[in-house]
């Protein structure tokens, strides 16, 4: 017999830069598997450390990635108590943002990458935050996410989807039917290419700003 028990728990997240009166935006980045958050967050170290400010939570489930016991990654969710999960989850994302204060007029960057897209869009619809911004970098958009589900999204919302050329994780035809549900549910999304496989690449978001 399967049972529920609430319980406390803490998680660490790490930042990139400072938040000071020259921050011009601030981004909250989710990572995918096998990433900790204080490898993923250096990703941005390109971007001008003055303007940018990072936020990275930390997937909760962690692991050692090889027989040696050496390296550690981490999962956001897998397909066992997923509801429950993304729920803990996102109150830890909340947490998080409501220990980071940060100033209200200060323009907001929510980017998932991998595994990560799924929680980035998910606390986004279900927090009802009207980013300035929603980045899909090489990564699955939740199956559940329907076009009604971003009706607060203003028209100025961009929402940019991001893939390698050379990604191995995805076939063309999983991505060509992912880009038409997206085309469906965002009218005005970005899609943009970089000749690379999966991972981050700077360049094809350093001018949304």
């Amino acid at each position: 017999m399967s049972k529920i028990v609430n319980y406390s728990a803490s998680n660490t997240y790490d930042t990139l830069n400072k938040l000071t009166s020259k921050t011009e935006r601030v981004w909250l980045v989710f990572h995918g598997i096998g990433y900790l958050s204080r490898y993923f967050v250096r990703c941005f170290n390109s971007l001008d450390p003055e303007k940018n400010y990072f936020i990275a939570p930390q997937a909760p489930s962690k692991y050692y990635k090889d027989n040696r016991y050496k390296n550690v990654g981490a999962c956001w969710l897998t397909k066992e108590n997923t509801k429950t999960d993304t729920d803990t989850i996102l109150q830890y994302v909340d947490a998080v943002i409501a220990n980071e204060n940060i100033p209200k007029n200060l323009p907001l960057y929510v980017l998932g990458y991998s595994q990560g897209v799924s929680i980035a869009s998910r606390w986004v619809v279900q927090r009802t935050v009207n980013c300035n911004a929603l980045v899909l970098i090489s990564g699955e958009f939740p199956k559940e996410l329907q076009a009604n589900h971003f009706n607060f999204f203003t028209p100025k919302t961009k929402v940019i989807h991001v893939v390698g050329t050379k990604d191995h994780y995805f076939e063309r035809k999983n991505v060509s039917a992912q880009i038409d549900r997206l085309r469906y549910i965002f009218p005005d999304i970005d899609f943009r290419y970089h000749d690379g496989g999966h991972d981050i690449d700077i360049e094809s978001i350093r001018d949304l700003f």
